[in-house]
């Protein structure tokens, strides 16, 4: 019973961030709206995505000095502000942590932004990746 109370204390005063392992068709739906945003077809979003966070809304990637965050893993460097990068610019203006939990609304709004200013290639798995063959990327569903 003495452990149990730790335990239920850590739950208590640090709840768990609301996290979302999304499937490539639940993906699909959710980016629905971002298909053809900048000549970017929805199977190459789709793709890019699973080869940079696995569909995982809580991935998180350390990087060269920073840290990527995210279904989008978005950095630290430029795009959100974290306490490991205090001077960042925060481009979207939003902290770090809030593309860890399930609501993908502002990461889309930042993402949106990147596709902006630095285009698809920001992610480097896209052009690795998922510029050929992408028939695997699309859902019968939608």
């Amino acid at each position: 019973m003495m452990s149990f109370v730790p335990l239920l204390l850590v739950g208590i005063l640090f709840p768990a961030i609301p996290a979302k392992q999304f499937t490539k068709c639940e993906l699909s739906q959710e980016l629905k709206a971002l298909d053809g945003y900048r000549g970017i077809s929805l199977p190459e979003f789709i793709c890019t995505m699973f080869h940079s966070s696995g569909y995982d809304t809580q991935a998180i990637v350390e990087n060269k000095g920073s840290t990527e965050y995210g279904l989008f893993q978005i950095s630290n460097k430029h795009w959100c502000k974290s306490n490991q990068i205090p001077q960042s610019r925060n481009i979207c203006d939003i902290s770090c942590d809030k593309f860890l939990d399930d609501d993908i609304t502002d990461d889309i709004m930042c993402a949106k932004k990147i596709l902006d200013i630095k285009g698809i290639d920001y992610w480097l798995a896209h052009k690795a990746l998922c510029t050929d063959n992408l028939e695997q990327w699309l859902c019968e569903k939608l």
